[in-house]
């Protein structure tokens, strides 16, 4: 048993490939010979760009030319190169652009437009084939001869045209991020003010932001001197005024700290005046916030992705931000190649005898994924009781934390890619008690306010995403919501109410009418 457990967890090496596999263009240069066979070289700059087509064998056929990135300068340069192939009886032809942040998109676009087919060179693929032929000596031509020779190397990488719903998600959970780092810095600002006009006044709380009595009552008194003023009759009657819910523990909490507050930082009246300020701008954001997680949800369930919500510890956001920066899963073979595209994995130095297999993670990666990933990663520590009892574990035989949790992002990656790749949910120990995902989403919609129509249309669309398997497992969980609903009064019971027996009807189960206790209505 010992034996093969031992063979079990041995790793099979991996094949030695001296190209990348969509970067290999040989079979094609052998069918029409290397004379035949056109590479056109792309240098990108902000304005215009600089190209050069040489054959196979590096013979230049359109010395170096600049082109501006217009309407007239791009189909310019289409119809110099189709003019040269034709001149020149060259059979196939690629184009190898250099990346260069967004400013590669309009010629990339414009030759991909022209029927040719368009590979990427990275510029660190550039650099390297520069210095071995040109070391020191950095111009355009020079760099248009070493994405040439990159490209004959199997280094000029295809990649797949870029579908509008996965940009979309991209951007939108891009934009998301943005404006919570901003309203995370923002915070620090209003803390800092908060600090100089009513000092030690945070420490009351866990967290500041997390109440809106607290806000309320540093926006509305500019010292504690004011708190001590108004007293507790007087701070309740202002802040219910304000619309705010009042709690007297709290106030008691806030006007025995403000009888016992140090001075402020003069002058606290103008730090009074920046902290409402940039309240205000920090509103606003949440607003922005909370309308970007709503678009992100409508976008979500239209993919596979979706199914990811059941993961405890996994919420809607946080798979939407997966699924932007993943694109379609189809483009992964397997799941490796998620954790090779992030680089979840050790960088290795090896020389004869030497070998240091487990470095730091590789730095050239897709940064973008592996964050998110990474993010994850964390959130399944915290939240998910599988990965929260591995995570102890590994703590109690002195693991790396960085080391934990890039172990749980790699079985993370394995698990999505079972379940967005087979439209399956998955049977796996961090599921056992698994969430339901119509029940998420609906939680998760009422949260944010998403009108009844478009939530019937987004679960229509994740029921529809939902394997057979599942749904009635699904239904199950918003037979019981329903059953608490109809025994509920108000607005929120009622529209739930309305939605629920139709989400029930699409999963194929069909709904109970509750029977008449008998007794006669007190109105």
């Amino acid at each position: 048993m010992a034996r093969s457990a031992q063979t079990k967890r041995r790793r099979r090496p991996r094949p030695h490939a001296i190209h990348k596999p969509n970067g290999v263009i040989q079979p094609r240069v052998q069918a029409v010979g290397p004379e035949h066979f056109g590479i056109l070289s792309v240098d990108c700059a902000k304005a215009r760009s600089k190209f050069m087509l040489a054959d196979f064998y590096g013979r230049i056929l359109i010395p170096p030319t600049s082109s501006e990135h217009n309407q007239a300068g791009l189909q310019a340069a289409v119809r110099l190169l189709h003019e040269a192939l034709d001149r020149h009886g060259i059979k196939d032809h690629i184009v190898a652009i250099e990346r260069t942040g967004r400013y590669h998109g309009p010629t990339q676009r414009a030759f991909r437009k022209a029927g040719s087919e368009v590979r990427i060179v990275h510029p660190f693929t550039t650099k390297q084939f520069r210095q071995a032929a040109d070391p020191g000596n950095k111009t355009d031509d020079t760099d248009l001869s070493a994405i040439h020779r990159a490209a004959v190397n199997g280094f000029g990488l295809l990649e797949p045209e870029p579908e509008p719903l996965y940009v979309r998600i991209q951007l939108l959970a891009r934009r998301r991020r943005d404006l919570v780092r901003k309203k995370v810095a923002i915070q620090q600002q209003m803390h800092e003010h908060l600090q100089s006009f009513m000092p030690c006044y945070s420490k009351c709380f866990d967290d500041v932001f997390d109440s809106e009595l607290a806000l309320g009552v540093a926006k509305h008194f500019d010292s504690a001197a004011a708190i001590v003023t108004a007293g507790l009759p007087g701070l309740a009657v202002q802040l219910r005024q304000a619309g705010l819910r009042t709690h007297a523990p709290t106030l008691e909490k806030i006007l025995a700290w403000a009888r016992q507050a140090p001075a402020p930082q003069e002058p606290a009246a103008l730090h009074h005046r920046f902290f409402v300020e940039l309240d205000a701008d920090r509103r606003s954001r949440i607003q922005l916030i909370a309308a970007l997680e709503c678009e992100l949800v409508e976008q979500l369930v239209l993919t596979p992705y979706v199914l990811l919500v059941g993961v405890p510890g996994i919420n809607v956001v946080s798979a939407a931000e997966f699924a932007g920066e993943m694109g379609p899963i189809r483009h992964y073979a397997k799941a490796n190649a998620i954790t090779g595209r992030s680089g979840l994995f050790p960088s290795r130095y090896q020389s004869d005898e030497v070998d240091h297999r487990d470095g730091t993670l590789v730095r050239c990666a897709n940064h973008d994924l592996r964050r998110t990933i990474m993010m994850i990663a964390e959130n399944l520590i915290k939240c998910n009781d599988h990965f929260r009892v591995l995570a102890a574990g590994w703590k109690q035989q002195g693991k790396d934390p960085r080391d934990t949790a890039v172990k749980v992002a790699s079985r993370f990656c394995r698990i999505a890619y079972h379940i967005v790749a087979g439209e399956t949910t998955y049977r796996h120990p961090c599921s056992q008690k698994r969430d339901y995902i119509i029940h998420k989403l609906i939680k998760f919609s009422m949260e944010h306010d998403i009108p009844s129509d478009q939530l019937l249309r987004n679960l229509d669309a994740a029921v529809a995403r939902l394997p057979r398997s599942a749904r009635r497992e699904e239904a199950a969980a918003l037979v019981e919501e329903l059953d608490q609903v109809q025994t509920k009064r108000g607005a929120g019971p009622q529209r739930l109410g309305e939605i629920l027996p139709a989400v029930l009807a699409k999963l194929g189960v069909p709904t109970v009418k509750s029977t008449p206790s008998g007794e006669t209505d007190p109105t």
